[in-house]
């Protein structure tokens, strides 16, 4: 017999779980409370996030649904109006830029209609080398890497792992070829 695992656990270990669960509920609210004071400069990061390294920054308005789950390296900068989906871990290396709007979505749903309907939901961990510069408005989707030194340009859906010292745009982002 499996030993009880609660639904925080499951997210945790990015299982399928089940996110009306009442101690994650606690958490967001926790976590909403906390972003309402940081995001009118009456709050600091490591107050909430897992790890800030030095000089990091991230200017508000800034959105993520736990917090606990976000290592930010040292002087990282997140532009206004990012949003952190850190269901799991969410890891951004030092030096990294990253512009308004972008999307880092660590939280992923079933592709079974039947587990959807289940209210089931799980998430795959998010990695961010170092010193990668993330243009405005992209989108990194669930289990993504990005190696150190990459460039991810505006407005691309970052659907596939990005090696270092590459490259990518478009939708979905492909390496670009410069000269």
């Amino acid at each position: 017999m499996m030993p009880y695992r609660s639904e925080k656990q499951k997210m945790l270990a990015g299982e399928l779980y089940v996110a009306s669960d009442p101690e994650l509920q606690h958490d967001m609210a926790q976590c909403a409370r906390w972003l309402a004071r940081y995001n009118n400069a009456n709050a600091t990061l490591p107050e909430r996030l897992g790890a800030v390294g030095e000089n990091t920054c991230i200017r508000a308005p800034f959105h993520c649904d736990y917090g606990y789950n976000i290592f930010l390296g040292s002087n990282v900068f997140l532009n206004f109006n990012c949003i952190v989906l850190d269901v799991v871990p969410v890891r951004i290396g030092d030096g990294t830029q990253i512009g308004p709007g972008v999307q880092i979505l660590a939280a992923d749903h079933p592709r079974d209609p039947a587990l959807r309907q289940k209210m089931l939901e799980s998430g795959r961990p998010v990695t961010i080398g170092r010193n990668v510069w993330i243009g405005g408005g992209a989108i990194i989707l669930p289990g993504i890497t990005v190696g150190d030194d990459a460039i991810i340009g505006a407005g691309s859906i970052v659907t596939r792992d990005v090696p270092s010292g590459v490259t990518v745009a478009g939708n979905p982002a492909r390496p670009l070829h410069l000269r």
